[in-house]
């Protein structure tokens, strides 16, 4: 019998520190040497959050489309991307509210948007999104309603971020869907392209 994805409320969760991996069930504090992450030859799940998220940092540092493309130096420098159940590449997007005046231009709405319109179906069961800073309620609330399977994200937001730091929409008990959550992905990296937009 499956058991359910745990959430902040799960005893299992006391022992974890911001940054580390999200249960996927109760009694298993994130990914361990069965998933391949104690082989250094073999490509496990972190090694594969860390590729999937060197691509996030593409596109958030040359956009969608082109890389020779000119992006807006208005909008915060925020890649998506969503990948599919088998890891094929379904959709990207970057932060483009400046860009387009849509105030939910975010990157993971965009990405989600455009995978949807691609399958040309809402519901994206199976996906994983990787995104390099921590989403807001907004994004947080749209992947749960695309049922989501899984979120990578990079930096940690403390202002404004829901998926541990300010709350915790992804693993709300409440909610229908809870996707499996894994932060602090090539963290220094993600936030240092913020830090520089910033300055």
């Amino acid at each position: 019998m499956r058991s359910e994805p745990a959430d902040a409320t799960d005893p299992a969760l006391e022992t974890v520190r911001p940054g580390q991996p999200t249960p996927g069930s109760v009694g298993r504090v994130g990914p361990g040497a069965h998933e391949g992450l104690a082989d250094p030859t073999g490509t496990g799940r972190r090694q594969r959050h860390e590729l999937w998220m060197r691509r996030a940092l593409e596109v958030a540092v040359t956009g969608p489309t082109r890389p020779d493309a000119a992006v807006g130096d208005d909008d915060v420098p925020v890649g998506a991307v969503l990948y599919g159940p088998d890891g094929t590449e379904l959709a990207i997007g970057r932060n483009e509210r400046e860009l387009t005046g849509d105030p939910t231009a975010h990157a993971e709405v965009l990405a989600l948007r455009r995978a949807a319109q691609r399958s040309g179906r809402w519901r994206l069961d199976g996906c994983t999104l990787v995104v390099t800073l921590e989403p807001c309620t907004m994004c947080a609330g749209a992947l749960v309603l695309a049922r989501v399977s899984t979120v990578v994200f990079g930096a940690w937001e403390p202002k404004t971020g829901a998926a541990g730091s300010l709350w915790d929409v992804l693993r709300d008990r409440r909610l229908n869907h809870r996707p499996e959550v894994y932060g602090g992905v090539l963290e220094t990296e993600t936030a240092a392209v913020l830090r520089a937009f910033f300055r």
